[in-house]
Parts: structure tokens; C-alpha cells; sequence
């Protein structure tokens, strides 16, 4: 789950032909000994590329490991970076070709091979972690390896699929550390990224090395980073204001954001529009108390979006009334259309309809330490109680737990934060309401599914607009999700340090390679 810029996206197969010149990063010379620190709340949680889809995981892996294709900062195209080139060579968009750069190798000093890749990619499949990014390779159904080139044939066509290998799910493994049908244990990690893991605790602190012998997109050397890990916002902005970290990123209390001062000459202040989305998930199946879809319907027409925005987030975030987030291609206002404003009398209609017993009583979930997640919970609860026609009952759970007990499918309802993968509205599809998806909440739907299949289709993306409109109205009739805030984003970094609008640029990467000594 990755950050997204907001743009709109031109033709994919362009880009696909791309070629590129390696780059071997050097040593810097300013302050080549000094670590920069970096602050965040989204502690990885796996050190495996086949068992982490959080945003913590993603990151820590856009540094240690290396795909075949990357996005540069403020790109829409990926660009090639352990391949030398990629392109469809098909025209039914079936099979997808890559010829792997020479000279990259593993901690090992072993080189990579197109075998490597072949491997990584299938043992993702293969593993199928339920915590882990193998939804996004939902259509490749087998790969080839012969000599410097990778064949990928995939079950239809699929314009994505670039942006797909550019993800952590394409992260390249060293075949003889790693083993083929289950996750890594212990704290090593081999990888060709622009950075070594030279040491983790998990929960606390990582520390990365720049890895000298790195050849890819990126052009400049990395400084030493260690990066720490709080466990909550208040957390992290102690240690920013104690000045324990040079950068402050992903999440300060709503608070303090709302009250950054660029002006400061103490700090540099990074703010970006984004397509980081926060959903309230549903959970559909038969025996649990939200199937009726009457009852979902009425959930929806209880949701306060503005009053949310503005009292608790204090305007960091903006309401969102759809799947896919403000900016992005097939954007609509389709839960504004069907549920414009709180209304207690067309929900308690709905409830009557249904015949339930009320209040309806369900648990709310949500990952504690993560944000505002548990004042958001409290105010969400208040806001369905008004009214007497739910009684919900909240549940914070450690963030391991609550992505264990989402994949299972035991959660009744649970909000959580989606970070795109890539800048392609198809990662707000697929993903979160496509049947197998990550979110689990049992929502199938023929009508969804072949929405997000006709629009993968198309190369030029402004002609899957009006499919995935068709996709986001269905979404907002059935409810299996109900879309709650489109946020902002923010990096602080001290005087002396810059570099931090490269952590979170839009594009999917947290480039700590960026960060600079000024």
C-alpha cells in the first residue's frame, strides 16, 4: 500500500521500450560518516518482500531490494532499473519482456540472473501470504527465464502490469538465501537496492549502509540512515521536537500538522496533495451483522465526512465520497450521489426494511498507534450511534494482529489507511474491492470484476474512465466499503537536512537515498 501522486496518466507501451545506462553510486564526501535519522510511525513488519503489504514493509524494501522497473521522482512511467529494457511484445497485452542490466550483484557478490527474478516473482505467488503483496500479481500465470531476459505471460490484458513489476511484489531475491515456499526468518535481508541492511530491531530501528556496488535508476549516492520507528504520532513528535531525528515523516498528530509553519527557518516543511485514502471496510458475508446490504446502505447514510475532515484532522485531510481518490482518472462523487449528507430517517427506513433487530450491533476495529485511528474510531462511533440505530463496540488491536485477523475475515467492520501501490487508479479497484482482494470483506461482485478487467485493457488510461466510473457506482450501491478522507502528505526535516519531498513524492518509493546534508 503506496503513496500515489495525483496526476493523470498517459499510454503505457511507450514507456515500456525504455532503455536505460547503469550508474554505480559513489561515496559522498559531505559528511560522509554522519547518519541522517528518520522518524515514522509505519514500522515494517516484515523483512520479506513475499510476506509485507504495509506501508513500513514497502518502504524499507523500495531501499534494500531492487525490480526490474522503478519510478523516478514526480514520474508517471516507469523507467527501467535492474532491467536494461522492458516492453509488451504482444499485441493482445499477454506477454511482457524484460532484459535484466548487467553487473548487478548480491551481498554475496554473486550476480544477479534472470533466474533470480523468475524465482522471486514465483515464489510470491507460490507463498500467497495473506499478509503479502501476491493480489498484485493476480494475472501473471507463469514466468520464463533464458538466458538475460524474463517472459511474463499473463491470464489477459493488462496495461498495469509495468507499474505492478515496479512494486514491492517485484522485489528481486537472491534465490540461494531465500527459501521457495515459505518466509525468510531472522533480520538479514539480500537485496541489490541502493542500500545494505547493516542492522534491525524490530519495532525500534533499522540501519542501512549505502551499497556502493549498487547499478540502477538511481543517480546519487545514499548518506548512512538510520531509520526509527514509534509507536505512536505523539511519539514521533517527542522525538522530533527533542530533535532525537532529523526528519519527521508518516504521521504526526493531526495537530501539529495543522500547525507546521514553513516559515520556520528551523525546519523545512514538505506538504503534497495525495491519493492516500482512508476506508471504512465492510464485512459482507452470510452470519455476520452487516450482510444485509440495507443495513450497509444505512451505515452509509450516518457518515459525517466534513465534520470528520475539519474537527479531527483539523483540514489535513479532505473528505472523499469515492473509491478512487480526487485527481486520479475515473474519479466520481458516486457515495455524495447516493448518500449525500447525513440522514437518520433514510437509514432507519432501510433498517425497518431489513427487519433487523436495533440497535444492530457490530465491532469497529482499527490498528492502534497509527494515527488518529482511535479518536477516529471514537468519533466514527458516535456518529452511527446517533440516532440509537447501532450500538458499535470498538476494538483497537496491534497492528500485526489487526492485519491477521483482516485476511481472515473475522473482522465486522475495520477502517484502514491505503497507501496506492502505484499512481494508477487500477490500485483502488483490484485490490480493494476485486473478488480475492487484500481487504477480504468477502465482496464479490461479476459486475466489479469485469470493470477492473475492461479497464486494465486500455493503454491510453483516459479510456477507462467511463468503465471505472461504472465500477465506483456499483461500489457505492453495494457497499462493501464506504470511502472516508483523501489525505495530505508531510515531511519535516530539520535546517540542515534536505531531500525529504523525495520520501514521499508521489510515485510509490521512499527514497531515503535522496535525503541530503545542506
Amino acid at each position: 500500500m503506496r503513496t500515489a501522486r495525483i496526476r493523470v496518466l498517459a499510454g503505457l507501451l511507450a514507456l515500456a521500450g525504455v532503455a536505460a545506462t547503469g550508474w554505480l553510486l559513489l561515496p559522498s564526501d559531505e559528511q560522509p560518516g554522519k547518519v541522517i535519522k528518520v522518524g515514522t510511525t509505519d514500522a515494517a513488519t516484515s523483512l520479506d518482500p513475499a510476506g509485507g503489504y504495509d506501508a513500513g514493509s514497502l518502504a524499507l524494501y523500495s531501499n534494500v531490494f531492487q525490480t526490474l522497473l522503478t519510478l523516478e521522482p514526480g514520474g508517471a512511467e516507469p523507467v527501467p532499473d535492474a532491467a536494461k529494457s522492458c516492453a509488451f511484445v504482444a499485441a493482445d497485452l499477454r506477454t511482457y519482456r524484460c532484459e535484466l542490466r548487467d553487473g548487478i550483484t548480491f551481498p554475496s557478490g554473486r550476480a544477479m540472473t534472470a533466474e533470480d527474478v523468475k524465482f522471486s516473482f514465483e515464489r510470491v505467488k507460490k507463498i500467497n501470504s495473506d499478509v503479502g503483496p501476491s493480489a498484485l500479481l493476480d494475472t501473471l500465470t507463469s514466468v520464463e527465464a533464458e538466458g538475460r531476459v524474463v517472459t511474463f505471460r499473463l491470464s489477459a490484458p493488462d496495461t498495469t502490469f509495468p507499474f505492478k513489476v515496479a512494486t514491492g511484489a517485484g522485489s528481486i531475491v537472491d534465490s540461494t538465501k531465500y527459501p521457495e515456499d515459505a518466509l525468510r526468518t531472522g533480520d538479514q535481508v539480500d537485496g541489490t537496492g541502493p542500500y545494505t541492511l547493516s542492522s534491525y530491531v524490530k519495532g525500534e530501528k533499522v540501519v542501512l549502509s549505502p551499497n556502493t556496488h549498487y547499478k540502477g535508476a538511481a543517480k546519487e549516492s545514499g548518506r548512512p540512515i538510520e531509520l526509527r520507528y514509534y509507536s505512536t504520532p505523539g511519539a514521533l513528535d517527542s522525538a522530533w521536537k527533542s530533535r532525537k531525528i532529523h526528519v519527521a515523516t508518516r504521521q504526526l498528530p493531526p495537530k501539529v500538522l495543522a500547525d507546521l509553519d514553513p516559515s520556520d527557518p528551523g525546519q523545512h516543511v514538505s506538504e503534497t496533495t495525495s491519493s492516500e485514502t482512508r476506508n471504512l471496510y465492510l464485512n459482507v458475508r452470510e452470519g455476520k451483522p452487516l450482510h444485509d446490504l440495507r443495513v450497509r446502505q444505512a451505515l452509509a447514510w450516518l457518515i459525517d465526512r466534513p465534520r470528520l475532515a475539519a474537527t479531527l484532522y483539523g483540514g489535513t485531510v479532505d473528505p472523499l465520497y469515492s473509491l478512487i481518490p480526487a485527481g486520479l482518472i475515473g474519479h466520481t462523487t458516486s457515495f455524495f450521489d447516493h448518500y449525500s449528507s447525513p440522514d437518520i430517517g433514510k437509514a432507519r427506513q432501510l433498517l425497518t426494511e431489513a427487519g433487523v433487530t436495533l440497535p444492530v450491533h457490530f465491532t469497529y476495529s482499527y490498528a492502534e498507534g497509527r494515527g488518529a485511528a482511535a479518536e477516529e474510531a471514537a468519533e466514527i462511533k458516535r456518529q452511527l450511534e446517533t440516532g440509537g440505530l447501532f450500538r458499535v463496540k470498538l476494538n483497537g488491536l496491534q497492528w500485526t494482529e489487526f492485519q491477521k485477523r483482516w485476511a481472515g475475515g473475522t473482522l465486522d467492520a475495520y477502517a484502514v489507511g491505503w497507501v496506492a501501490d502505484y499512481p494508477d487508479p487500477d490500485t483502488f479497484g483490484s485490490q480493494l474491492v476485486g473478488t480475492g482482494g487484500t481487504m477480504n470483506t468477502g465482496y464479490s461482485s461479476g459486475t466489479v470484476d469485469r470493470a477492473i478487467a475492461v479497464s486494465q485493457r486500455y493503454a491510453d488510461r483516459a479510456k477507462a474512465d467511463d468503465t471505472l466510473k461504472e465500477l465506483q457506482e456499483t461500489v457505492a450501491r453495494d457497499v462493501p466499503v464506504i470511502p472516508l478522507w483523501q489525505a495530505k502528505e508531510y515531511v519535516v526535516t530539520s535546517e540542515d537536512v534536505g531531500g525529504g519531498q523525495y520520501l514521499l513524492d508521489g510515485t510509490g518509493a521512499f527514497r531515503l537515498w535522496r535525503l541530503t546534508w545542506l
